[in-house]
């Protein structure tokens, strides 16, 4: 397979996942692992992470008028809060996550952890709607006016920064996906838990990038750099549209559907390892 495809095809499936919550690393490692040949240089974290910055500018494209508030509107105290939330839940990812680093730990290079995390959190997605359509805590109430800075809780807060380093730790649990969940468990509407979690995105996947690019060989960087333009440029591209879909979507949908995907995607890739094992073995 020429590198280019190969690029692409990541760049693809990086920008559909990151931001749904089904997880981007546990997909970009399972393709990996089905891609015949793939060169050494597209395995590389300054590759994988770096194509994220696609995803980012997606994300700040699709959100211009909320960004745009943001920036024209921190004196008020509402902004104010809000930027103060995701400034938390930031710093304390990033300071668990250099910890992390710091002590060695490094993603997972087998499929097993992946199918694993999606499997787990695909059952968490349905018991978690399963709940609030039995409790009727969910019920339909009007959206929030646009302009509206919606509430943030320091728990809330620091559920969503705990959130973001458990998908660090455990890829197939998907950064959305665990914060995301945690909003919603802890009585937040959809539209809110979404939003929240991509902005807080934003800062998280940049400094990821940039931290892995700067750490990087200068060799690597220079041999790799048209392959990292094209795949940011992909997952741009294909994270816009992903973004622009889920928002329409979570208006008048649940999770449900994300949750039988892990279900399936995770059963299926722990059946081709349970199948590929058995007939290692014999």
């Amino acid at each position: 397979m020429p590198d280019w495809l190969a690029v692409i095809i990541l760049g693809i499936v990086e920008g559909i996942t990151e931001f749904l919550p089904i997880s981007s690393t546990g997909h970009l490692i399972v393709v990996e692992n089905l891609l015949p040949n793939l060169p050494e240089h597209l395995r590389e974290g300054a590759f994988l992470v770096g194509i994220q910055g696609g995803a980012v500018l997606a994300v700040l494209a699709v959100f211009k008028h909320r960004v745009r508030q943001l920036a024209l509107d921190y004196r008020k105290p509402a902004t104010a809060d809000y930027l103060k939330k995701i400034a938390f839940s930031f710093v304390l990812t990033g300071f668990c996550g250099l910890a992390l680093k710091k002590g060695g730990w490094e993603l997972p290079e087998n499929c097993a952890p992946v199918a694993w995390a999606l499997l787990i959190g695909g059952i968490l997605f349905l018991l978690t709607e399963h709940y609030f359509k039995k409790n009727k805590a969910k019920k339909k109430e009007p959206e929030p006016a646009p302009s509206k800075v919606p509430e943030v809780s320091w728990t809330i807060a620091l559920a969503f920064a705990i959130g973001q380093l458990v998908a660090m730790v455990f890829p197939g649990a998907s950064r959305s996906g665990t914060t995301i969940l945690a909003g919603l468990l802890l009585g937040m509407r959809r539209t809110e838990a979404v939003e929240f979690s991509f902005l807080l995105g934003v800062p998280t996947l940049l400094a990821a990038s940039a931290l892995e690019i700067a750490s990087a060989d200068p060799a690597i960087l220079t041999a790799i750099w048209r392959e990292l333009l094209l795949g940011t440029i992909v997952s741009a591209i294909t994270a816009f549209a992903a973004v622009r879909w889920l928002l329409r979507y979570v208006q008048t949908h649940t999770f449900e559907a994300f949750g039988w995907y892990r279900i399936i995607l995770g059963g299926l890739i722990l059946y081709a390892l349970w199948i590929n094992g058995a007939g290692n073995s014999s």
